[in-house]
């Protein structure tokens, strides 16, 4: 498929737009690469999604890879924690990009004064709307995750997890009703009620904590890879099954499947045996994924340039799978026992 160059963007012959945030010519790209002895550099393209960092597809002579350079929201000191659990999750089964090290035995460098890596080629599709199928299959990839991160040796804290919500509702309480009248009020209360019984004793390790749909590589109903672990850190397992549940299991009309979330929680419990406890905490922790997309999508919404290379994604959504969830008195109520 050809590309036309144009600008800050990309945009391939479809009309889809490419998020490239950072623009690299090819001088710039050869240089970068003399480290991985790469041979010659055939192509190079920006990648169809991506909204936090900038992707390129590189074409060289030893093969396909990806080059990911770090935009602002990612934190370069997280950095080496994020390459090495790539790694280790890929030493250990999972299907997930590895970063690649140069003759130097750097995997972390630089281009156009941002950090960078190159990382190697998934084979794969993405699904927008996932079937039952692809929830069975996405349940046991998470469960491999979990088992395949216990031990990993480095932790890092979730900076978007519950001790966060205040200090991120301040920053978009002021404006929040411009979004839904009563909105402030209503994260306020939320916010309170969850941190006052949110459950810490459940168990806990490396989560993914961000794996959306994009974020996961299918062959037919199969999951073929599973990517984008800039947000992955130390947390309740629990918790990033319910980022699925919220992110997988609703229809495009809002409604709650109860079926997909039947099979991705029974495939699951087969890689991983999920306990009484965690069941039972599921409604709350749905809640609280809800809301975590909620006020980023918020402060997104409410502070996105005019020329925004990415729209930024309606905060409601969230509010409304929010509102489903305040209704689950249990989690039979989501096709679950």
């Amino acid at each position: 498929m050809a590309t036309l160059r144009l600008g800050a963007v990309w945009r391939t012959v479809t009309g889809e737009t490419v998020a490239v945030y950072t623009k690299i010519n090819d001088a710039e790209l050869k240089s970068f690469l003399i480290p991985y002895k790469f041979g010659e550099l055939l192509s190079f393209v920006g990648i169809v999604e991506g909204v936090e960092n900038s992707n390129y597809l590189l074409l060289t002579q030893r093969g396909r890879y990806i080059l990911t350079i770090y935009e602002k929201r990612v934190q370069r000191s997280d950095l080496p924690f994020f390459l090495r659990l790539m790694k280790h999750l890929s030493s250990h089964g999972i299907a997930c990009p590895v970063p690649v090290t140069g003759d130097d035995g750097k995997m972390l460098r630089e281009v156009a004064g941002k950090p960078a890596s190159v990382l190697t080629f998934l084979a794969g599709s993405g699904e927008r709307q996932p079937g039952p199928a692809q929830c069975r299959s996405l349940g046991g990839a998470l469960a491999e995750l979990h088992v395949a991160g216990q031990d990993f040796g480095d932790q890092r804290p979730n900076d978007l997890s519950v001790t966060s919500w205040p200090m991120l509702l301040n920053r978009v309480q002021a404006r929040a009703d411009e979004v839904k009248v009563g909105l402030a009020r209503d994260l306020e209360s939320e916010i309170e009620d969850l941190v006052a019984h949110w459950p810490a004793s459940l168990p806990r390790g490396i989560i993914h904590a961000d794996l959306f749909p994009d974020n996961a590589l299918f062959k037919g109903n199969l999951v073929s890879g599973l990517i984008d672990f800039y947000f992955a850190c130390t947390d309740l397992f629990a918790y990033d099954l319910a980022i699925c549940l919220n992110s997988w299991c609703f229809e495009p009309d809002g409604a709650f499947n109860a079926t997909k979330a039947r099979l991705m929680l029974s495939a699951y419990r087969k890689g991983r045996p999920f306990s009484c406890a965690e069941l039972d905490a599921l409604p709350l922790l749905c809640r609280a994924a809800a809301l975590r997309f909620l006020l980023t999508r918020l402060y997104d919404w409410l502070n996105s340039p005019e020329r925004a290379l990415v729209s930024p994604k309606d905060p409601l959504e969230y509010f409304h799978k929010l509102s489903f969830h305040r209704q689950v008195r249990g989690p039979g109520e989501y096709g679950l026992e």
